[in-house]
Order: structure tokens, then C-alpha cells, then sequence
């Protein structure tokens, strides 16, 4: 085996558990509103949202082509530099989903990368107009837009049905929840199930085993979509107990309107290809479903909190990234190093939230993620992974 295929399989391999990573860190995009309400059984759900996530990676491939040949230059990237961004990406999305916060597994993917071209090929190996215009504005007008959107249409049920909390009623909006629902999780695998197909691509490229400008192989379809699905099966109650029950104790009327503007705004953003992050866009469409309804109990420290880590995940994912490709970049140790500091970190925020896990049957017992065991009683040790 040659040095470079060795380094593209290792590429190919962490790009994969990036993969799986995003699926279990954003399974609560899909789910978290059904699950909290009721629409769906906690294991149905994570169910039904990884084979959805299967589907629609196979729907579209625009966001693959923005990343393989948009935000960074394939011209100058090399695979070490593509591996040093996963592991940020990788390692950012395990404490942000240790501590519950549904941050953006995109943008860690996007900060990665930029952080580890910056060091190995400089301000060159980056698209920098590109990256304003296809990440940062939608980052920006997507969860406001969706907010807006779902606080409307929240409005409107309550004013028009006055006793939308009350039964019948209540039922038919589970029942419109598990098809608003499924249609997130279907654009979710549309959406970020394609990252990971553009970054295998752009690996592919830069190492001269394709053409540049192409897009993902069959094969790169197939794994990456197969990957994002197992983790989505896997749970990430932690997160999916903030967004269904930290931000908002959303009802059915409200869990509706805001999957239903989720869905919409992400299915047309990807087949834009835009580089959207399906987790600002729902925890906006939640926020705006609980200023939309009267006397809803809209828990804003929550909220300031998860914006925070908005703002974070691009320098904080770049850093990461950019310290990863200063070590790898020094040769075939380097990246021994990296992969080994990857697996350690890896294992040491697991081992960590194994001290108060959340699981699925306890996702809804309480609206607050810990990590000492001593501060939430209700938590008791899951299945699966939380």
C-alpha cells in the first residue's frame, strides 16, 4: 500500500465517523419535537429517522459538490489537510452533544476544514466568497426565517382552534407530527448526508483518484448514507432531550408548525446547495413555535446558551483543526498522533457521559442535560447510546 492511498483510507474511515457522529449529534433535529409530544415512541422514532436519513441521502448531491469543489480549493488541499479538519469536526461535535448542546455538526465540518487549510496551504486553499455566501448568510437568515415562520403558523392554529391542546384535536396533530417529522429527517439525510459524500470526494480529487469537478461516486452515496443513518439510529438523547423539552415544553400544535417549516426550509436549501445547518434552522422553527403561542414558557437562558455555541462551533471546530494539521502535517508519526489524540478524546467524553447518561426512556423525564449524576436523579443507564 502506498503512502497516499494509505492516508485517502484514513481519510475515507474518519470522514465515516464524522458521519456517524453527525447522525446521532443531529438525530434530534428530526425527532426531538415527536418524541416530546408523544407522536412517536423514543425508539420508533430514532427508527424511522435513520431509514429516512438512508433515502434522502440519495436525493441530491449539490451540497457534495459545494464542499468537494466550493469552500476550500482542491487544487492546493491535500488528504492530511482533510483529515486534520474531520478530527476537529469530529471531537467538537462529541463535547458539544456530551453537554446537550444542539450546536451545528455542518459548521464544525466547515470550521474543520478551514482551520486546517489555513495552516497547511494559507489563505489561498480557502474560498473565502464562497464560504460568506453559502454558509455564513443562510446560517445567519435560515434560523430567523424559519423562526419567524413557525411562530406564525403557531399563532394562527392557536387563534383559529381554541381548543388545539385539547382532544380531538391533539390527536390529529400527533398524527400531522409524524409526517412533518419524517419529512426532517428525510431532508436531513438530503442535506447533511451529502457533507460527508463532498468531503470523501474532495479526498478523492485532491489525491488524483478523480477528476476534479466531479461529483461522489455510487459508493461514496452508499457508505455515507448508510453511516449518517447508523448514528441517527443510535440515539443522541442528550441533545434531543435539549431540543424537545429545554427550549420550549412544546406541545403538538407547536411541534407541527415547526417541523413543517424546518422540513421546508432544508429541502430547499440543499437542492440550492447551500451549506445549511439543519440544527439552526429547527431550534429556530422551536424557539419561534413558543413566542407564537401565548403563555408558552420559552426558556431563553437555554436559548442564549445554544447561541453561543453557534457562534463558537466555526473557530472552535477551525482551531482544532488547525492544531490537528500542524501535528499531522509533520509525516506519517503526526498522523499516528492525530488519530491516536482522536480515539483518547473520543473515549473520554464517552467514559464522561456515562456518569449521567440519557436514554430513551428517560429523554422526557427532565428539561436539562448534566454531567454529574448527582444533579438530575432521573437519569438511568441506556441501551444505546445517549
Amino acid at each position: 500500500m502506498t503512502t497516499t492511498l494509505f492516508v485517502v483510507a484514513l481519510v475515507v474511515l474518519t470522514a465515516l465517523v464524522f458521519d456517524f457522529t453527525n447522525g446521532f449529534h443531529d438525530s434530534a433535529n428530526a425527532m426531538a419535537t415527536s418524541v416530546a409530544t408523544g407522536a412517536f415512541a423514543p425508539r420508533v422514532a430514532v427508527l424511522v429517522a435513520a431509514i429516512l436519513n438512508v433515502i434522502g441521502a440519495f436525493l441530491s448531491t449539490e451540497v457534495a459538490k459545494t464542499i468537494s469543489g466550493g469552500i476550500v480549493n482542491d487544487a492546493v488541499v491535500t488528504p492530511v489537510m482533510i483529515f486534520a479538519g474531520l478530527v476537529g469536526a469530529i471531537l467538537w461535535n462529541l463535547v458539544t452533544w456530551l453537554f446537550g448542546l444542539p450546536s451545528s455538526s455542518s459548521h464544525a465540518l466547515f470550521g474543520g476544514l478551514i482551520g486546517a487549510v489555513l495552516v497547511g496551504a494559507g489563505t489561498a486553499g480557502v474560498n473565502f466568497s464562497v464560504i460568506v455566501s453559502k454558509i455564513v448568510l443562510p446560517a445567519i437568515m435560515a434560523p430567523l426565517v424559519a423562526g419567524l415562520a413557525a411562530g406564525l403558523a403557531t399563532y394562527l392554529v392557536y387563534r383559529w382552534m381554541r381548543r388545539a391542546d385539547r382532544e380531538p384535536a391533539v390527536s390529529w396533530f400527533r398524527r400531522g407530527q409524524t409526517v412533518s417529522g419524517s419529512m426532517i429527517a428525510l431532508a436531513h439525510g438530503t442535506s447533511d448526508g451529502q457533507k460527508t459524500m463532498g468531503v470523501i470526494t474532495l479526498v478523492l480529487i485532491t489525491a488524483g483518484y478523480q477528476e476534479s469537478g466531479t461529483g461522489p461516486q455510487v459508493w461514496v452515496i452508499v457508505t455515507a448514507g448508510l453511516a449518517i443513518g447508523l448514528g441517527t439510529y443510535s440515539g443522541g438523547w442528550r441533545i434531543m432531550r435539549t431540543m424537545g423539552k429545554g427550549i420550549v415544553e412544546v406541545t403538538s400544535p407547536q411541534g407541527l408548525a415547526a417541523e413543517t417549516t424546518s422540513a421546508a426550509a432544508i429541502l430547499a436549501s440543499s437542492h440550492m446547495g447551500f451549506g445549511l445547518s439543519t440544527t439552526q434552522v429547527c431550534a429556530g422553527s422551536i424557539m419561534g413555535s413558543g413566542v407564537g403561542r401565548k403563555l408558552a414558557d420559552v426558556r431563553w437562558g437555554t436559548a442564549r446558551r445554544m447561541v453561543y455555541g453557534w457562534l463558537l462551533t466555526l473557530p472552535a471546530a477551525a482551531l482544532a483543526g488547525a492544531i490537528a494539521a500542524a501535528i499531522a502535517g509533520t509525516g506519517t508519526l503526526g498522523l499516528v498522533i492525530v488519530f491516536a489524540g482522536l480515539v483518547a478524546g473520543s473515549a473520554a467524553i464517552y467514559t464522561i457521559s456515562r456518569r449521567a447518561p440519557v436514554s430513551a426512556d428517560n429523554v422526557n423525564d427532565s428539561r436539562d442535560v448534566v454531567i454529574n449524576p448527582g444533579d438530575d436523579p432521573t437519569a438511568r443507564s441506556p441501551e444505546v447510546i445517549g
